[in-house]
């Protein structure tokens, strides 16, 4: 059984109700159709029958529910709770009764209120499109400040060499242009809970540069060594039981030689999974590399630190990714 099937056993055996937002998508609808005939979870498709066969007319929705923001008689009800969160940020009721229809505000007022267990979305939406309901309806988990992401990077059919476990774990992939070393420590901690949870990992955590225990220095430029060098000093102090250290270059923290031979005293160094970079443009490149050159699946982005679990699809998804992405939500909720 590969990863993905136990990440999607593991899911089905919790048997929570998911919300894809996103009922005017083919890609989106032939996905709940294969979530709900897999069993991997209970769908609640925001859109209507007619626009359902209109975009994937062979797709048997059995077993799907299909709601409508503009019929349903939750609506006002959602809006009520929208306007109370909102209306200290000057939402009005009139613009909250708007709002609620929006089939992104809908589906994250629907997790708000406990009627899911999850929430999908962003295959013909933008990422802030997305996110924004989550941000301002869901919020962060307690005790987290940041909401980052991450990628599950699950190893080709037939493995490789470097990944023990089956899969990797790369952050932030897409939330974070730029994190301060505060910032770093948080994506960190977080992206560890999601490699144990979602991939089954003992988490052995890298913080990534382009230097390894002090061989580079950008102090003239970005400044990027010693954020990296303060962040892993701040994950160590805020979760001492984790498995983490750097900084490291990627083959340090990847390959045992040349681990051996830049960071001989580390017991991360040649045997990370979870991999931190210092700025979205390089995880964005690394995932890239290893899904394009390496044959790995990248399954996210993943979302981290919002209080319940809300996840940003691609807009170049596949049906089989928004598939992964529900069952990875499902394990989220245990959290």
């Amino acid at each position: 059984m590969s990863l993905l099937d136990e990440i999607k056993a593991k899911a089905a055996s919790l048997q929570k109700t998911i919300v894809l937002c996103e009922g005017e998508d083919k890609r989106v609808v032939e996905a709940a159709a294969q979530v709900t005939k897999e069993g991997i979870a209970k769908i609640i498709l925001i859109g209507n029958e007619e626009e359902a066969k209109r975009v994937a007319p062979d797709v048997d929705l059995t077993g799907v529910t299909l709601i409508d923001p503009e019929t349903s008689e939750k609506t006002a009800e959602y809006a009520k709770i929208l306007y109370e969160i909102r209306k200290a940020k000057g939402m009005t009721e009139e613009e909250a009764n708007k709002l609620a229809r929006d089939r992104t505000f809908f589906g994250a007022l629907m997790l708000k209120a406990g009627d899911v267990d999850g929430y999908v979305s962003g295959a013909c939406h933008s990422t802030a499109n997305t996110l924004r309901p989550g941000l301002q309806i869901t919020k962060t988990a307690p005790g987290t400040k940041l909401v980052s992401s991450c990628f599950v990077m699950i190893a080709p059919e037939g493995g490789n060499a470097f990944c023990k476990d089956g899969a990797f774990v790369f952050a932030d992939c897409a939330l974070n242009i730029c994190p301060t070393a505060e910032e770093l420590a948080e994506i960190a901690i977080s992206s560890a809970k999601t490699g144990a949870v979602i991939a089954g990992i003992e988490p052995k955590v890298a913080m990534l540069s382009f230097s390894t225990k002090g061989s580079g220095n950008d102090s003239k430029y970005t400044d990027t060594v010693s954020k990296v060098k303060a962040a892993v000093q701040i994950a160590n102090e805020k979760a001492p039981e984790l498995k983490l250290d750097g900084e490291f270059q990627f083959d340090a923290a990847l390959v045992p030689k040349v681990a051996a031979l830049k960071a001989p005293n580390s017991s991360v160094a040649g045997n990370a999974n979870v991999f931190v970079f210092p700025a979205i443009i390089a995880d964005n490149i690394g995932h890239m590399f290893a899904e394009r050159l390496g044959g790995f699946m990248a399954v996210g982005p993943i979302c981290q630190g919002f209080a319940k679990p809300l996840n940003d699809l691609s807009r170049g998804c596949s049906t089989e990714d928004i598939v992964a992405t529900v069952a990875i939500t499902a394990l989220q909720s245990t959290l």
